[in-house]
């Protein structure tokens, strides 16, 4: 991955004394890690207790400049009182008594995380930065397949004979790769940043899929026929194109992705297909279409 400067520390987010040692002496912290789960013992406790000890370690070292905590979309959109029209920026934040009464502890765990990291931040003078991803997709970096790209992957192995009548917003994992870069070393970066390229409904994603990939088995019905097609939600990424981040097109994204789960042994390779035209970066979400210039 790396061919210098790169030092592995193994750790666990409820071992302060690990996570200590990986950050004594840096200059930057780039808090990423959390679990995944709808456990709320297991999602809660560990993400919450985790992003103090982070916080707490950026302070004791000494060094640190600036700490960028991954937070989720998840801590952003889950509000049932926000209209259609509203655009759901950096001011939203998730409902959290809405998250308990739905059991949604990923999103409960996201959005209590991403307070107590502010919360920690104002109390030991930390600056802070938030990074909210929505689902993220793109080329793989490990063998095994996670849980956004297991999104994708059902669409094309068979699995899902049918799509969700569900809307979700996507971004290549490049782009929040830069986006952590970015908004770390621009010294005028604050607050938080949301990191999206694109809302879809999901008939949007298989048919982008079918169109890239004919030769898969993609759902071409929706599970729900009774109830209208949700509507995509609107949603804005000024602030990161405001520093100078150019987002890849969602359908460039999941033909890398696609590609990816090929090249990793997770999908047969049953025809090569050509690359999609390449889109104008986006200039604005609106409606969950991209507005281009």
């Amino acid at each position: 991955i790396a061919a210098e400067r790169l030092i592995l520390c193994k750790a666990d987010l409820l071992d302060y004394d690990a996570i200590r040692d990986a950050v004594a002496g840096c200059h930057g912290v780039f808090h990423t890690a959390s679990p995944v789960t709808d456990d709320p013992e297991q999602m809660v406790e560990p993400a919450v207790r985790g992003t103090g000890y982070v916080m707490n370690a950026a302070v004791e070292a000494g060094t640190v400049r600036r700490v960028v905590f991954t937070s989720s979309i998840g801590a952003v959109t889950m509000d049932p009182n926000r209209g259609p029209d509203v655009v759901v920026d950096e001011s939203c934040w998730s409902d959290l008594e809405f998250c308990k009464k739905t059991r949604n502890w990923y999103c409960y765990g996201k959005a209590t995380a991403e307070q107590a990291a502010w919360d920690a931040a104002r109390q030991r003078g930390v600056d802070l930065v938030v990074v909210n991803p929505v689902l993220v997709i793109g080329p793989l970096l490990q063998p095994t397949v996670n849980a956004s790209i297991t999104h994708i992957l059902k669409y094309l192995d068979g699995s899902a004979s049918k799509f969700a009548n569900a809307v979700q917003a996507y971004v290549d994992v490049r782009d929040v790769a830069d986006a952590h870069l970015r908004v770390f070393e621009a010294p005028a970066a604050s607050g938080r940043y949301l990191c999206a390229e694109r809302v879809l409904h999901r008939e949007d994603v298989v048919r982008i899929l079918a169109k890239l990939f004919p030769e898969y088995p993609v759902p071409t019905r929706c599970s729900d026929e009774k109830n209208p097609r949700k509507q995509p939600y609107k949603m804005s990424n000024q602030k990161l194109r405001d520093i100078g981040l150019e987002f890849r097109p969602v359908n460039q994204s999941l033909y890398e992705t696609v590609k990816s789960l090929q090249e990793k042994g997770h999908l047969p390779v049953l025809h090569e297909q050509p690359e999609p035209k390449k889109e104008a970066p986006a200039t604005e979400l609106q409606g969950g279409i991209a507005i281009r210039a």
